[in-house]
């Protein structure tokens, strides 16, 4: 029977791969990579054959269609990202949209995702959460933020690491300079490291020391008046 499966693929630590992923790989008549290069890299590790094509921002309007004919023929087809799970800030969403619509099942493994460390690290409340992805780059940038400094949920942004400073100034800006935040950088990986404070702190720590690597920002919702974060918690 057809289907399109989810893989999710490790954000770092090639341990964090599963059996199950593996498998999936392996057995799939096609695996579709967001950049077959690195994704080659990481079937060869787990001696993966399963034939690639490339499947990513650029060209994923263009290619659904030819897609969901192979899978309405009986072909099962697994989706990757570079890291982490697929349609999670990558592509994927416009593929699986298509097969919802034409009742091809969707099978959406558990596995790496940068963003629910990140969150759980942070020691922030965790109850309640948005998740925001990147920020637009210029047009709406201002909007979104008037609209998030209203914000009562922790929220959660990926950040470039030549961005990271311009936007912890953005934060401290709209959200205020005791905002607390925290910022994952390389998680998973070797020189993995949390930094956690004010925005004030953190912006410092970051115009001393530029960040490098893949960055997750967890900034604390804004506190309503005479409540407290622990009450907003167990009244909820």
């Amino acid at each position: 029977m057809s289907k399109l499966y989810i893989v999710p693929t490790p954000i770092g630590n090639l341990d964090d791969m599963t059996f199950r992923a593996i498998q999936v790989l392996k057995e799939a008549d096609l695996i579709l990579a967001e950049d077959t290069r690195t994704s080659g890299k990481l079937l060869k590790h787990f001696e993966i054959s399963t034939h690639m094509h490339s499947h990513h921002m650029h060209n994923e309007h263009k290619t659904v269609e030819n897609l969901i004919k192979r899978l309405q023929a009986g072909e099962t087809i697994a989706l990757i990202s570079d890291a982490g799970t697929p349609a999670i800030s990558d592509p994927g969403f416009l593929l699986t949209r298509a097969c919802v619509e034409n009742n091809i099942e969707v099978d959406c493994l558990p596995g790496a995702t940068a963003f629910v460390p990140a969150l759980v690290n942070s020691g922030l409340p965790n109850d309640r959460f948005i998740f925001e992805g990147f920020l637009p780059e210029k047009k709406g940038r201002q909007t979104r933020f008037l609209a998030l400094a209203e914000e009562t949920r922790t929220m959660i942004f990926y950040v470039s690491p030549h961005k990271l400073v311009k936007t912890l100034a953005e934060f401290i800006q709209y959200f205020g300079a005791e905002r607390p935040v925290s910022v994952s950088r390389e998680l998973s990986k070797l020189h993995e490291e949390t930094i956690r404070g004010t925005t004030e702190e953190v912006l410092k720590h970051f115009e001393a020391k530029p960040p490098k690597g893949e960055i997750v920002v967890v900034v604390g919702g804004k506190v309503l008046e005479g409540r407290s974060k622990k009450q907003d918690k167990f009244e909820s």
